[in-house]
């Protein structure tokens, strides 16, 4: 068959109806030019959103890092679980607040801006701020956690170029009750301070950083502190340091079962929602991060090693007629009583010669293993940060020994020495403190065994005694049996021990016949209440541990009995 040629016209045939028949070619032509113009059509439009997308790069790349940059922190409203006591009661809390920025760029008027804004936040520097906001930058804080007055009223002048941002405070309702425990926060609402810094330690910085962390996914901490019992104890030391003059005090509230810190307080303190002065030297939390001699507290130590060593019992006696010279220093009673001893004698009367010939009677070697072997001489782990490491001479001489058997020599924290002398009381258990809850088969677990149970025994024994007849008769609440030892001890002051100057404390358990509780209290520099008194321990420590036994104990689930006799504690005691 043969196929015309594609240019060969046909001459063109009319129908029946005279009309020119339907042209086919000329169909296709118009259907190809309609699809080439959708074609078109897209392609223009995939290059718009792609140049757009483009152009949007560029003008981001030529930023500022600062106005391009919003930190993740700022970006989301970074949350904290809440902190409670044993009981429930909120120690810390999240609350919503704003926070002022400028976007510099868009200020017309800086010197306007500046004006008006400095009328209401007088507290804004002056030439940092005008800096800002002539920067030019795309982004910067101006003024963080307004109150809603000052967020209300600044947005009333309506200054362009100036936002809020919504973010989180940290809120404290019991305000510096438990200040050192509790801890702080920065701006940027991570812990920095306390057990506040713990619980970021654990996890929660990492947490915040990724955006992970949501109010309502985030249980609360609960402590082993008491709310109750941390103002009884704040209570009585504020009036303590107001009564006899000191220049500071602290006290903790231990489980001698479980190690529990139930309270604990340092004065002077701070308020955590507003720590102007948190870092005031001052303002140390005394308890865990300062170090002292303990004076003669550490005779219940020294007389609990002379027994466990089995080389001295409670019938002995030790010569105390006459002072100890050693080297060139001579070792005295401060109310000698110039005769032979008992080993409850110098116990009750604090006798310095007494308990250094104990010592001398273990040895030097002996006497440094025994008190690392009750956790004196290493730091203590809990999960409190600021926790000092305690001192002691670097080559233990006679000497050392002798001064250190009665508290001088050997420096450690307040509540390093409440924990070791749970010990004593306890039954020999040492277990390091902790400020979360603990059940007493927990303690055990983590418990080591440092003294023969018997030797715990007599020293509950002594405890007593010494509250009954020696010098911590001001200690006694009666139907709580309170047992412990005073100690009064000289300051350093430049190199050289001064003698009107104190560090006193008294240390504590009740109910001596089954401890529960060991209480220690510190005053730093306490005064005579009135000219012509005394500022021994026993008159000033001692009856602030009264004070605060009488008022807790109730609250801790302590039965007072009476007609109890203390002296069937030595039935078991060979």
């Amino acid at each position: 068959m043969t196929v015309p040629p594609k240019d060969l016209h046909l001459p063109a045939r009319k129908g029946k109806s005279g009309a020119d028949p339907i042209v086919v070619q000329g169909a296709r032509k118009s259907s190809g030019g309609r699809a080439k113009t959708r074609v078109i059509m897209m392609m223009v439009m995939f290059f718009g959103v792609y140049s757009t997308i483009a152009g949007r790069l560029v003008y981001l790349g030529i930023q500022d890092v600062e106005a391009a940059y919003v930190p993740a922190r700022d970006r989301i409203l970074a949350s904290r679980p809440d902190i409670t006591d044993r009981n429930g009661e909120v120690l810390a809390t999240d609350i919503k607040t704003a926070s002022l920025f400028a976007e510099p760029r868009r200020i017309v008027d800086a010197d306007e801006a500046i004006e008006r804004l400095t009328e209401e936040l007088p507290s804004l520097k002056f030439e940092d701020t005008y800096r800002k906001l002539k920067s030019g930058a795309g982004f910067v804080w101006l003024k963080r956690e307004l109150t809603p007055k000052q967020q209300s009223r600044i947005h009333a002048l309506g200054i362009p170029g100036l936002g809020f941002r919504s973010e989180k405070r940290r809120f404290y309702p019991g305000g510096p009750t438990a200040s050192h425990l509790v801890g702080l926060v920065n701006v940027d609402n991570q812990g920095i301070a306390g057990l506040e810094k713990y619980i970021d330690d654990q996890g929660l910085a990492d947490l915040e950083e990724t955006g992970l962390t949501v109010q309502a996914d985030l249980e609360p901490v609960k402590l082993s502190i008491d709310l109750r019992v941390q103002h009884i104890v704040r209570d009585e030391l504020a009036r303590a340091m107001k009564k006899f003059h000191a220049i500071a005090a602290g006290a903790v509230v231990l489980n001698a079962k479980t190690g529990e810190v139930l309270a604990m307080s340092s004065l002077p303190d701070y308020n955590p929602n507003n720590p102007f002065n948190a870092h005031e030297k001052d303002r140390l939390n005394r308890m865990s991060g300062g170090v002292y001699e303990m004076g003669s507290t550490f005779k219940a130590f020294t007389t609990a090693m002379a027994l466990d060593s089995g080389k001295v019992h409670l019938d002995d006696s030790f010569d105390a007629r006459r002072p100890i010279r050693i080297a060139r220093f001579t070792i005295n009673d401060f109310h000698g009583k110039r005769r032979w001893l008992t080993v409850p004698e110098i116990f009750i009367y604090s006798s310095n010669i007494g308990t250094a010939k104990m010592a001398d009677k273990v040895g030097t070697e002996a006497h440094r293993a025994f008190l690392k072997r009750i956790g004196l001489l290493d730091r203590l782990q809990t999960e409190l940060p600021e926790v000092a490491r305690p001192t002691e001479p670097s080559t233990w001489k006679k000497l050392n020994s002798i001064t250190i058997s009665f508290g001088h020599g050997v420096a450690t924290t307040p509540l390093q020495t409440a924990v070791s002398a749970a010990a004593l009381l306890n039954g020999g258990r040492l277990m390091q403190p902790t400020f979360l809850p603990r059940t007493e088969e927990q303690a055990a677990s983590v418990a080591t065994q440092v003294l023969d149970p018997r030797t715990s025994v007599a020293m509950r024994y002594l405890f007593r005694l010494n509250v009954e007849k020696g010098s911590g008769r001001r200690a006694n609440v009666p139907g709580y049996f309170v047992g412990g030892k005073t100690g009064t001890a000289e300051k350093v002051v430049n190199g050289r021990y001064v003698n009107n100057k104190r560090f006193n404390a008294f240390l504590s358990g009740f109910p001596i016949h089954d401890p529960q509780y060991v209480v220690l209290v510190i005053l730093d520099e306490p005064k005579p209440e009135k000219p012509g008194k005394g500022a021994t321990a026993g008159i000033n420590a001692a009856p602030t541990v009264a004070n605060i036994v009488r008022r807790s104990a109730p609250l801790l689930g302590v039965k007072p009995e009476f007609g109890h006799e203390s002296k069937s504690l030595l039935v078991s005691y060979p």
